[in-house]
């Protein structure tokens, strides 16, 4: 038996001071180690065992999984006592239980048990002296063997060995050390993905990064629960195919410096005809920068542009670079910089007044593409096909957008056959863009995982709430508070309380963590109130935290944006979700988590809607100011019933979102 330390590329430990006992045990292991490699070297079985996180200390210790962690003492204890057997005068063996394994595969052929499963399992252990397997005989090494397993136990789970990522490999070689391998995982918490799906199913590029510079990027598997949409292999070619693009194009190119002379001078020039640019402007909350980032992703990968990002005030700050070896972050010295945030519906250079005014688009001039909630027709032909590609001459396209308009491209016959490649499940287009563009700065990481660590790892489920009101006056207000409690307890998603106390329950309660996130904490105290003056109908034990409660939106404020940021990504890791109509802020939340929320509708005449919420029909973000326009037929036109898979959202009735084509 090989007992070995692997390094593994695990989530950074909450506390990476070496344990007191670890000396100890790093000796005990070194020693193992050469004994048993002496005895083993010719044996046609390795077990490889991980035993990384036995170096760590994480905070927030729980005692579950404790058979797995028995098995792993046992192993070490086992070599422990049977180092002391090995000393007896006149003791022939077998010293351990590998020993006896080992013996056994020499005289019955048989393939190697499962770990998990016990090894010996219906069989005496040979745990007396002189290998006897009668339990009457205690010896020496019987009682060291007791004192090793209860000491190593004690070690393993005070060392929190559930939060890491550990492997047990059982590995049949033959002479060569060759073999198939079979990988058993040992979660670190809440089932969470083992290592190989730290890329999300091939989403993200597995080189070209570093580490330590944005640690939300692979560790972002270890906080999610497995989420069951994969993304499709051409998608994933896809991917790659445009890293390779923003690398030869992107900024500190040669074929970037020519294409900004070329926009600079107003000239023709010798430049790369393949590196066309799709430049997006910051602009809006947070939310609605987040979608439109999105959005202008996907027509950058349907048109084969360059994307490159408006910084604004905190973007660089907020989010890591997304793509490998080159960054989407706009120079600060691009020449229209201080001209980017002046662009409007007015401007001469927006495509909607081109084609008012009659004005030619060529490679030389560039457009200005204003998606703005507000925009009118003209620039809504953006949409058409032919328009589509009149705009594709254009080298240089500069966006200004705070609306999702990715449901409006699916309704595009120049893109259809391309998105049905990209996207076979159409409500999970923003889940997989979102996951891929969008990793939290070391900064907000800090913020998410501190706060997931310290309230919400321990509980059983974690119910999210988001409320977002849509009034003048701060609130809190009794009607949306009322909103709150009837949707969860009559959805089922948080228990109603009862007046009396309920008798000790026969299993162990369930916990619940709620999460709520808002801008006024005084829904959030009247329900922790509820839930701790008062006990549940279901003996479940309900704690509720919020992270902040700002007062109202400071979206130019670079704190206020990391927290917002921290919030919607904490909600994203949630188990249920119940969101605000109309929200941006929930929206993100939902579709990085791949969620369908529960969506509780924008109350009138400040009174509760009946029914006070509903079960969303797809994760997908709602696009609040779609086009109702035929461009073939050059008349209006219901845009939210031309396909199945676009339709009217739940929210906000003239809105479009992407479905599954199967929802009913």
């Amino acid at each position: 038996m090989l007992i070995s330390y692997t390094n593994l590329p695990l989530r950074e430990p909450v506390d990476a001071t070496p344990c007191p006992l670890n000396k100890s045990l790093a000796s005990l292991i070194s020693f193992l180690e050469g004994k048993v490699q002496e005895r083993e070297k010719n044996d046609a079985s390795v077990v490889a065992i991980s035993l990384q996180s036995l170096l760590f200390r994480p905070a927030n210790l729980s005692f579950r999984r404790t058979p797995t962690l028995l098995y792993l003492s046992l192993l070490v204890a086992d070599e422990c006592a049977a180092s002391v057997r090995r000393s007896e005068p006149g003791f022939d063996g077998p010293y351990s239980l590998m020993d006896m394994k080992r013996i056994r595969r020499l005289s019955h052929s048989h393939t190697s048990p499962d770990p998990l499963k016990g090894e010996f399992e219906g069989e005496a252990l040979p745990f007396s002296h002189h290998g006897k397997k009668n339990g009457s005989q205690i010896s020496i090494p019987v009682f060291v063997l007791l004192i090793c397993v209860v000491g190593v136990t004690l070690f393993v789970v005070t060392s929190g060995i559930h939060r890491s990522e550990s492997i047990v490999t059982i590995a049949t070689a033959g002479g060569g050390g060759g073999g198939e391998a079979k990988r058993v995982s040992l979660s670190r918490f809440r089932n969470g993905p083992i290592n190989k799906h730290r890329t999300l199913g091939g989403l993200l590029a597995t080189s070209g990064f570093d580490d330590q510079s944005c640690l939300s990027r692979y560790r972002t598997a270890f906080y999610r629960k497995n989420i069951p949409h994969k993304p499709s292999r051409y998608l994933i070619q896809k991917l790659r195919a445009h890293e390779s693009l923003q690398k030869r194009c992107g900024p500190g190119t040669n074929s970037y410096r020519k294409a900004v002379n070329q926009l600079r001078s107003g000239q023709r020039s010798n430049f790369d005809q393949d590196c066309n640019y799709l430049v997006w402007i910051s602009y809006s909350g947070l939310g609605n920068r987040i979608l439109t980032v999105a959005s202008a992703f996907l027509y950058s990968l349907l048109s084969n542009r360059v994307l490159l990002i408006d910084r604004g005030k905190d973007m660089d700050d907020l989010f890591c670079e997304p793509f490998p070896e080159t960054s989407w972050l706009l120079p600060l010295d691009f020449p229209l910089t201080n001209t980017l945030p002046n662009f409007s519906i007015t401007s001469p250079e927006s495509y909607g007044n081109m084609i008012k005014n009659k004005v030619g688009v060529h490679k030389d001039n560039f457009i200005y593409l204003h998606l703005d909630h507000g925009y009118n027709d003209n620039d809504k032909l953006f949409f058409c096909e032919e328009d589509q590609k009149t705009i594709q001459n254009a080298r240089w396209l500069m966006l200004r957008s705070d609306i999702y308009f990715v449901p409006s491209l699916f309704l595009n016959s120049l893109f259809k056959d391309e998105l049905n490649q990209l996207f076979p499940e159409k409500d999970a287009v923003f889940h997989h863009l979102g996951r891929y563009l969008f990793h939290p700065t070391n900064a907000v990481w800090g913020l998410i995982t501190r706060y997931y660590d310290s309230y919400l790892a321990k509980a059983d489920e974690i119910v999210g709430i988001q409320v977002r009101v849509f009034e003048i006056d701060p609130g809190p207000f009794r009607h949306v508070l009322d909103q709150i409690i009837s949707c969860t307890q009559n959805e089922g998603l948080l228990p109603q309380t009862v007046e009396h106390e309920i008798g000790p329950p026969a299993t162990k309660q369930k916990s619940k963590a709620v999460l709520f996130t808002s801008l006024n904490m005084g829904y959030y105290e009247h329900i922790r109130s509820m839930y701790w003056e008062s006990p549940t109908s279901t003996g479940e034990i309900v704690s509720v935290y919020q992270p902040s409660y700002e007062g109202y939106q400071q979206s130019e404020r670079n704190k206020h944006n990391r927290k917002a940021w921290a919030e919607m990504y904490l909600l994203s890791l949630t188990d249920k979700l119940v969101t605000s109509g109309w929200s941006t802020f929930g929206y993100v939340a939902q579709g990085l988590g791949g969620l369908k929320p529960w969506i509780m509708f924008r109350p009138e005449n400040r009174t509760v809607p009946n029914p006070p919420c509903r079960r969303d029909m797809s994760m997908e973000p709602c696009f609040h100011s779609p086009p109702f326009y035929d461009c073939q037929k050059k008349k209006g036109i219901d845009t939210g019933k031309l396909v199945p898979h676009v339709r009217h959202c739940d929210d906000i009735t003239w809105g479009i979102k992407l479905v599954d084509e199967d929802t009913s």
